[in-house]
This record gives C-alpha cells, structure tokens and sequence, in this order.
C-alpha cells in the first residue's frame, strides 16, 4: 500500500486570519514545469501567475521562492496567498460564549460565513476569531450556512480537531434550532420528516429526492402570533439546507429565505435586510477531551420575533420602486 505523503507545515504565516493556500502537484498529467501546472489549474489568465512568480510570493517547503522554469516534481508542495476580494463587512458582532484551552464556542451573526471561501475569506468567523483571540490555530469542528445564525464549535488544538469532529458524524451533538415560519393551523405537530436531500455542487437550491432518507428532523411549534409560527427544529442528520428544505415541503418556508421555495435572485452587497430567521439555538455534548457535559444556549432574538412590521420593512431602494 502506498503511504500517504506527510504535509509539511506552511513556511508562509496566515494574513488577516487566513491561511495561504496549499497545493500538492499531482501524479501525471504531462506538466514540464511548475508554472504550466499552476496555469492550467488555477487562472485561466497565464499572468496572474507569472505576477506572482516574479513577485517571489509562490514558496516552497523550505519558504524559497519558486521559480517560473522550476521542473515539475509531482508530490511537491507549494503556497501563495491569493489576492484577497473586496468584502463588505459583516456590521454584527460575533459573540464567544465559551473558551478554555481545547474550545471556542461562538454565536455567530445572521450573514458571517463560517470559514473562508470563495468570496468570503476575511469576513468569516473563523477568520475574525483568530484576529481576535489570537489564535492562528483555532479550526472550525463544523459550519453553518452563512445565512444562519447560531453556536458554532472551534478547536484550539489541531491535534484535537478530529475528537470534536467525530462528535459531529457519529451523532453525539445534539443541536437544536429556531425558525420563524408561516403558522399553518392545518399543519399537525409535532412531527418527524424524513426525506433523501440531494445538493448538486454549482447547483444553488437543494432537492427531495426519491430514495431511503438521508435526512431526518423534529419539527415542533413552540408559539405563535400574527399568523408567525415560532418552531423548534432538531435534526438528527446533516445535510446541506436541511432545515430549511424540510421547513419548506411542510408548506411553511422559513422566512427570509432566498432559496425555497423559489431562488429569489441575488441580494447587492451590503444589504443586511430581512435575514432568514434561522438559529442554532442550543448545542450539547460530552468533551471526547476533558468529559465535561457542555449545554450552551445562544443568546441572540430572531428579529421578525421581536417585531415583525421592522424585520419585513422595506429598504430606501424598495421605497422608490413604489
């Protein structure tokens, strides 16, 4: 059996809390030098790459600067930081509801991503926590949409990370949301839905699909007023937009959402109106590290709960369309 290759630590540090990126040049594919491999893989504009070439900001293992007719050697490793998008900043503050010395516990605003990706690296949680704490090794267990907000689990020690992760796959979370939604007086609650999710990748909006059910959740009305219904979600799987999937096929979408029942088009940036009204209210667990039985619980109001008339309001933009 071949061993797998061990990964060398970064010889680049993060910036602003993002780390650089990493690339094992693979087995095959006929590249002569480095640079034809980068080219073909990442940029369509040749460049792009030869800027960064020139500019040294491509490293090696030992943290030397690549050249441009370095010969090819597959299993070599390479870093760069890439050039990093305009981001709006998220206005919300991103609470720490618990720290020691294995975990951060986070509750996380409505519209912050939870780790880096495409065009949210700096304005992440992940990123922000460790500007903020000072810890260049704190690692996300699990994630949330970038739409809901909640507790979120970070790890302090890269060693550990895979202790709190395996909590998550083996089911041993048990994670209770929120959600606001349409009262249906004819929906019959509680309830138990089990369906099969598909998410496509590129593909924005997930599906129901037929087959055995890969996604399974508890669906309780917890009050109501105004024609809103105050939900208590508990998943016992995790698929991609479970939640609001299910909310969804039960005819009660969740409000806000810009995906179901119809993929409503694209918000501008910096417009912070209407969050979906989602929550990852509670989080428990046993520490696989220390055995102490945490129970946290998010401290933060669903804003169409608090006042319905302000969370639907229109925004100036709105306003001048009518």
């Amino acid at each position: 059996m071949r061993r797998k290759s061990r990964i060398p630590p970064s010889p680049l540090p993060q910036r602003d809390g993002v780390d650089p990126v990493r690339i094992r040049l693979p087995e095959g594919g006929g590249w002569v030098t480095v640079r034809e491999h980068l080219v073909e893989r990442l940029s369509p504009r040749a460049e792009v790459i030869d800027q960064l070439l020139r500019d040294g900001l491509i490293v090696g293992a030992d943290g030397q600067p690549v050249a441009g007719d370095t010969a090819y050697v597959p299993g070599m490793f390479v870093w760069f930081h890439r050039e990093p998008p305009d981001e709006e900043r998220v206005p919300f503050a991103l609470d720490v509801v618990y720290r020691d010395e294995h975990i951060v516990v986070a509750d996380k605003p409505h519209f912050l991503a939870t780790t880096p990706r495409g065009s949210h690296v700096a304005e992440t949680a992940l990123a922000r926590l460790r500007r903020d704490l000072g810890i260049p090794a704190l690692g996300a267990a699990h994630r949330l949409d970038r739409l809901t907000a909640g507790l979120l689990l970070f790890t302090v020690r890269p060693e550990e990370r895979g202790a709190y992760q395996s909590l998550f796959g083996a089911k041993l979370v048990r994670k209770e949301y929120e959600a606001l939604a349409p009262y249906s007086p004819g929906l019959a609650l509680p309830c138990t839905v089990r369906s099969r999710i598909l998410k496509e990748r590129g593909v924005m909006a997930a599906q129901e699909v037929e087959g055995e059910p890969n996604a399974v959740t508890r669906v309780e009305l917890r009050d109501r007023r105004d024609g809103v219904g105050r939900y208590r979600l508990t998943p016992s799987t995790g698929q991609t937009h479970q939640l609001r999937v299910h909310m969804n096929a039960l005819g009660v979408p969740i409000l806000g959402d810009p995906l179901y029942p119809v993929v409503t088009g694209p918000v501008p940036a910096g417009d912070f109106r209407r969050p979906l009204q989602l929550l990852a209210r509670r989080l428990e667990f046993t520490d696989p590290v220390t055995g102490h039985e945490h129970r946290f619980v998010s401290g933060r109001v669903l804003e169409a709960w608090a006042s319905y008339d302000e969370w639907a309001s229109p925004g100036p933009l709105e306003e001048t369309a009518q």
